[in-house]
């Protein structure tokens, strides 16, 4: 019996970790997240999501923004690697003591390769008529 329940469990944990992995893998992004993609297309890596809502249900407005020095516009800022590693932007928290560091790109450089710089699925794209649309 404690055997058969043993099994279970460790089938159950294995399927888990397998989603887990399986849906880590494709790249995509959710209402109010932000894509940068100023040079990730030209670097050969996918662009990055930042998760908007995660990060502002945590931090107040001004920690980013003020503290932090992020512009309100989608590819406001000129964000890269070196100034990630010396610790502005994101790497003011992504460091590996607050936050995890920037050893697995794969947790920023997530989103579909070509998608631009934007928010996704804000409202202003949805408002914003396509050139040759009818009036």
């Amino acid at each position: 019996m404690a055997r058969t329940l043993c099994k279970r469990i460790m089938v159950l944990a294995l399927t888990l970790v397998s989603l887990v992995l399986l849906t880590h893998s494709v790249g995509y992004a959710e209402y109010g997240d932000v894509v940068i993609n100023k040079y990730s297309d030209d670097a050969g890596i996918r662009p990055v999501v930042f998760p908007h809502w995660f990060h502002r249900v945590r931090y107040r407005c001004k920690v980013c923004h003020a503290d932090l020095g992020f512009k309100f516009k989608a590819g406001g800022n000129d964000i890269n690697m070196l100034k990630i590693i010396n610790g502005e932007y994101c790497g003011a928290c992504h460091n590996g003591e607050i936050a995890w560091s920037v050893d697995n790109c794969d947790l920023c450089h997530s989103a579909k390769p070509k998608t631009p710089t934007q928010v996704h699925e804000s409202t202003m794209q949805k408002l914003i008529r396509p050139t040759g649309a009818p009036k």
